[in-house]
């Protein structure tokens, strides 16, 4: 089965819009949990636009699940995740001003540096991800750094997705063969929703967890968030019972 990981960033967006606590982010981390979801994601930024760094502190005792923690592994954000120790880290090449993730790790310039970013998380015994686009000549790369998983960039897979789904995936399919050959795990995430997520889950090799925050938040607003959280895990696992 593929887990779904909700990422909460935009319950802190819209918090953070009038101040105080409402949507209160640990009762939604909670809440995700108990209507089904497999992980919580988030993805604390420098400027705290939306999840705060003291967020993912308070975050760590509530969550029941796996806690999955994106940035860029700058001193401040590794000082972070090796106290808190989530589950899973996930490394994002982010500059401090960009407006959201768009795009993957240059793993053969930056082998170097990924490979002491990741022997210091295993230190911590937290398994590591690297966001990657879909290009295998970047995965031998990412292999030889140690991470155990990559998370593929699905934007371009989105965008693409209504014009010609088996060519918007095909190099992802490339991506995730070449990966599952050297041993890595693979998790994706990035504009994925009720529409493109089925299609993804069924073709792609090894898929092992997406991250899932703006598009399932804003169906919610619709559908309702416990619903939601089934709808998504119903497109996801459709082809995996």
């Amino acid at each position: 089965m593929v887990k779904l990981s909700v990422n909460i960033n935009k319950f802190a967006t819209l918090r953070n819009a009038r101040g105080g606590n409402r949507p209160d982010v640990m009762q939604a981390a909670m809440d995700a949990e108990m209507f089904g979801a497999n992980g919580i994601t988030v993805h604390p930024r420098p400027d705290g636009r939306h999840i705060r760094y003291e967020d993912v502190y308070a975050l760590k005792p509530v969550i029941g699940t796996e806690f999955n923690i994106e940035g860029y592994p700058d001193k401040r954000f590794m000082d972070l995740v090796l106290s808190v120790k989530p589950e899973q880290v996930t490394l994002v090449p982010d500059p401090p001003d960009v407006l959201t993730s768009n795009a993957g790790w240059d793993t053969r310039k930056h082998e170097a540096f990924l490979k002491d970013v990741v022997a210091e998380l295993h230190g911590q015994n937290i398994r590591t991800s690297l966001f990657l686009d879909p290009d295998p000549a970047l995965v031998e790369a990412a292999a030889r750094t140690g991470t155990d998983r990559i998370e593929l960039y699905t934007e371009a897979y989105a965008s693409a997705y209504h014009s010609n789904r088996e060519s918007a995936l095909a190099p992802y399919v490339l991506t995730a063969k070449q990966a599952v050959q050297a041993g890595l795990g693979i998790n994706a995430g990035h504009d994925l929703d009720l529409e493109n997520l089925s299609w993804l889950s069924s073709q792609l090799p090894g898929l092992l967890e997406v991250s899932i925050g703006h598009a399932l938040v804003c169906d919610a607003l619709y559908f309702g968030f416990h619903n939601t959280i089934q709808m998504y895990l119903s497109k996801l696992n459709r082809h995996h019972a």
